[in-house]
C-alpha cells in the first residue's frame, strides 16, 4: 500500500525482484564475454542476451523507482541518502579515471625517461625520450592526434553543454517548463555531436594517422582514456534523454528535482575530465 513520505518515517521499499534479474543479466555477460574471447559457439547470443536482461531490468528497476519518487513516497531523509550515493559514486568514477591518469604519468615521467638513459642503451640503442612515444620496440611510424582540431571543437562543445544543463537547471527552479526541456534538449544534442566527432576522430586515427590500440604504449593509452571518457558522455546522454523525457510528462518540482540535479552532477563531471584529457593528451 503506498503511503506519503513523512519526516518521521524512512522509506523501506518492498522486495524486488530485480536485483535478481540484475544477477542474471551480468552472468550472461560475463559468460558471454568469455566465450567470445575463447572463440566458443554462441558466445555472442549469450552476450546479447544479458545485454538484454540489462535493459529490461534497467527500465523495471527504475521505472518503479521513478513512480515510487512521484507518489511522494521519498522524504528529504532518503533524498539525503540518494545524494550521498550519487556522490560517492562520482568520488569512484574520480578514481577510476586517477588510476588511468597516473599511468600515463608513470610512462611519461618515470618509464620513457628510464628506457632513454644511458643504463639502458645497450637493450634500447638510439631510443630517445620524447613523448609521444609507442616506446622502445615500436617499429611503425605513427602521428599523433593534434589539439587544434576536432579535440579543440569536442571540447567547445562539452563547455558549452555545461553552460545548457546550468541553464536548464535554472528554468527547473524558476518553475520555467520550457526553458528546462529546451536547454536539456540542446545538452543532450551538443553530447551527440561530441560523440559523433570522437567517432570521426577514431576513423582518421585508424585510416590516416596509423593510430590503434596496438600503436604501442602512446596508443593503448590514448583510446584507454578517451574511449572510457566517450562511454561516459554515452551514459550521460543517455541519462538526460530520460530526464527529457520524464521533464515533458510533467515530473520534477522547483523543490524536489534530485534525479535531474544527479545527472547535472555527472555530466559536469564528464566536462571537467574532458578538460584534463584535452591538455594531457592532446595538449602537453
Amino acid at each position: 500500500m503506498s503511503h506519503p513520505a513523512s519526516a518521521s518515517r524512512y522509506f523501506v521499499p518492498e522486495p524486488s525482484h530485480w536485483p535478481l534479474v540484475g544477477s542474471m543479466a551480468l552472468l550472461l555477460l560475463a559468460s558471454g564475454a568469455v566465450m567470445m574471447m575463447n572463440s566458443l559457439a554462441n558466445g555472442g547470443y549469450v552476450l546479447l542476451g544479458g545485454f538484454a536482461i540489462l535493459t529490461i531490468m534497467l527500465f523495471g528497476w527504475f521505472g518503479r523507482v521513478v513512480g515510487e519518487s512521484e507518489g511522494m513516497r521519498y522524504n528529504l531523509q532518503v533524498d539525503r541518502s540518494f545524494r550521498l550515493a550519487m556522490g560517492w559514486f562520482i568520488f569512484s568514477e574520480v578514481m577510476f579515471f586517477v588510476a588511468f591518469f597516473g599511468a600515463l604519468f608513470y610512462i611519461r615521467v618515470l618509464a620513457i625517461p628510464d628506457l632513454a638513459s644511458p643504463e639502458q642503451a645497450v637493450l634500447w640503442e638510439g631510443f630517445r625520450d620524447i613523448w609521444p612515444s609507442a616506446g622502445p620496440a615500436a617499429k611503425d611510424p605513427f602521428s599523433p592526434m593534434h589539439a587544434w582540431g576536432i579535440p579543440a571543437i569536442n571540447t567547445l562543445l562539452l563547455l558549452s553543454s555545461g553552460v545548457t544543463v546550468t541553464w536548464a537547471h535554472w528554468g527547473l527552479i524558476a518553475n520555467k517548463r520550457q526553458q528546462l526541456i529546451i536547454g536539456l534538449a540542446l545538452t543532450i544534442l551538443l553530447g551527440v555531436l561530441f560523440l559523433s566527432l570522437q567517432v570521426y576522430e577514431y576513423l582518421e586515427a585508424y585510416s590516416h594517422l596509423n593510430l590503434k590500440m596496438t600503436t604501442g604504449v602512446y596508443g593503448s593509452t590514448f583510446f584507454m582514456l578517451t574511449g572510457f571518457h566517450g562511454f561516459h558522455v554515452t551514459l550521460g546522454v543517455t541519462m538526460l534523454t530520460v530526464i527529457l523525457m520524464r521533464s515533458i510528462k510533467g515530473h520534477f518540482t522547483a523543490e524536489r528535482h534530485f534525479a535531474f540535479e544527479g545527472v547535472a552532477w555527472y555530466w559536469h563531471f564528464v566536462d571537467v575530465v574532458w578538460l584534463g584529457l584535452f591538455i594531457v593528451i592532446y595538449w602537453l
